[in-house]
């Protein structure tokens, strides 16, 4: 899950040089396609079933992930990325919410708690400095809400499934989605820069959908969720290596109380697998 937050952050930081060249349904389309060619022949080449367990889950997967792809880029177009970012990773909440309404995962206080940390953390890395229009708040808020509705559905999937199948159906189901779009007025690469930043998104994104995916079946949605937000620290951290920004008092606090937040999700989930099983009625 770590290595998937880096890898996020790596594409997040080619979209923001893509966005002045290519719309969202341009990033959208090269993304997906991508994916679901890679995904294809890693299917041909396992001889897995196409069909997976589940279709109707798969499929809803692949809406609920597209279009929260989808609106976060409408997002990052009409508000501040910080801003952005913030409403955005309230999904690991949302993941929260969801898995136990639909799925009957159990979380306990303590858990609750680690959340809270890790979100009081990405609140001081942004400073809480809501910019922008209130329609594009809202629109971020909704990306965070879809993605983590998918996330507790991935969480589900990965019980009979396996990585590629799920990420399959999701880039085949953003493909049909976006190339409608992108049909109509394709907007193609015109130099050797633009050509490598599309390449780059395409692997980057790809790998860490797949990364993810795979982590999924070691924890629950919502921990999983809340170890991503790492990718907000790795995000801080390219800006500052890659587009100098400053390194100030509230990214190390900020960054502490998202580690501590996962940190203490992973301690609690390890005792909990640790921990031996309730005696039953035969045990006497």
């Amino acid at each position: 899950m770590l290595a998937a937050a880096v890898t996020f952050a790596a594409f997040n930081l080619l979209v923001k040089l893509m966005q002045s060249a290519f719309r969202v349904w341009d990033i959208a389309f090269y993304r997906f396609s991508f994916g679901a060619l890679v995904t294809l022949i890693l299917i041909l080449s396992q001889r897995v079933s196409f069909k997976g367990c589940g279709t109707g889950l798969l499929l809803l997967r692949g809406i609920l992930g597209t279009l929260a792809f989808l609106v976060l880029l409408v997002a990052l177009r009409s508000i501040p990325l910080s801003t952005a970012m913030v409403f955005f990773y309230s999904f690991p909440a949302f993941a929260a919410l969801f898995s136990p309404l639909l799925f009957k995962e159990r979380i306990t206080i303590a858990e609750v708690l680690c959340v809270l940390v890790a979100f009081s953390g990405i609140g001081i890395l942004f400073d809480f400095r809501f910019g922008g229009t209130l329609t594009g708040q809202a629109t971020a808020l909704l990306a965070g809400s879809l993605a983590g509705l998918a996330v507790a559905v991935i969480h589900k999937l990965r019980e009979k499934n396996g990585s590629v199948i799920i990420y399959f159906y999701f880039c085949v189901t953003g493909l049909c989605m976006a190339g409608p779009f992108f049909g109509a007025a394709p907007r193609i690469p015109q130099n050797k820069q633009e050509m490598l930043m599309v390449l780059g998104s395409m692997c980057l994104i790809t790998i860490a959908q797949l990364l993810m995916t795979q982590a999924f079946r070691y924890c629950k949605s919502w921990e999983g969720g809340v170890l991503l937000t790492f990718e907000v620290i790795f995000t801080a951290f390219f800006g500052i290596v890659f587009l100098y920004e400053a390194l100030t008092w509230k990214l190390l606090l900020g960054g502490l109380l998202v580690i501590a937040g996962a940190f203490g999700l992973s301690v609690i989930n390890a005792h909990r697998k640790a921990a031996p099983p309730p005696p039953s009625l035969q045990d006497g």
